[in-house]
């Protein structure tokens, strides 16, 4: 992140910065919900699904969380809740396309207790206006009997614009899109699990 910044999230213990390159760390999760704490905003003990800075503008921070998904900038004092559109607030992947300064995926599970996409329908969701409004993208995505669930490291995007964005499924599927999401398309299927997506860079 540059000028010593470094920013980790931990599963079950939440998110924590330096900006000394590592020597001194402190809490950042202000604003972020643990539904399953006693106290439901606490210092630490929040569970980081997954956390990203923007490729240009890596103060801009993101995290897909057990109980939602936030953004922040490094220096800020805490979380913006941004999950308010979804149909749930729980899920892992998260993608930051590297073209668009205010564009956000992410793919709703439907709970903690139910890891599969909600109703069974597989719907990503874009936020294209700094996480004002959401929508739910599903052109070329199964809308039935897909109880399936995309892992953290199981999506991705590049930095081609348009922007190009992947992610695979429990069930060996691997969906790409060239278009910002607006249409989706098999890259691979019938393949193991897929725990993993990763796209090269020019």
């Amino acid at each position: 992140m540059g000028k010593g910044r470094l920013i980790v999230g931990i599963s079950a213990a939440g998110a924590f910065r330096s900006n000394d390159g590592g020597r001194t760390w402190e809490a950042f999760n202000g604003n972020v919900r643990a539904d399953f704490q006693p106290d439901k905003y606490p210092e630490v003990g929040q569970c980081v699904h997954k956390l990203k800075a923007h490729p240009n503008h890596p103060e801009a921070l993101y995290q897909q969380n057990h109980c939602g998904v936030y953004r922040a900038e490094f220096t800020g004092k805490e979380w913006v809740d941004i999950s308010k559109g979804l149909p749930t607030r729980f899920g892992f992947a998260l993608a930051v396309p590297a073209a668009e300064k205010q564009t956000l995926f992410t793919i709703p599970i439907d709970s903690a207790e139910h890891r599969f996409v909600p109703q069974g329908q597989l719907r990503v969701g874009r936020s294209r206006n700094g996480e004002k409004t959401w929508q739910l993208l599903t052109k070329g995505l199964p809308q039935s009997n897909a109880f399936v669930i995309i892992l953290r490291e199981a999506m991705t995007s590049d930095d081609r614009d348009p922007a190009g964005v992947y992610f695979g499924t429990s069930t060996g599927s691997l969906f790409y899109t060239r278009d910002v999401g607006d249409s989706w398309h098999v890259l691979a299927d019938h393949v193991p699990p897929i725990y993993s997506v990763s796209a090269a860079w020019h």
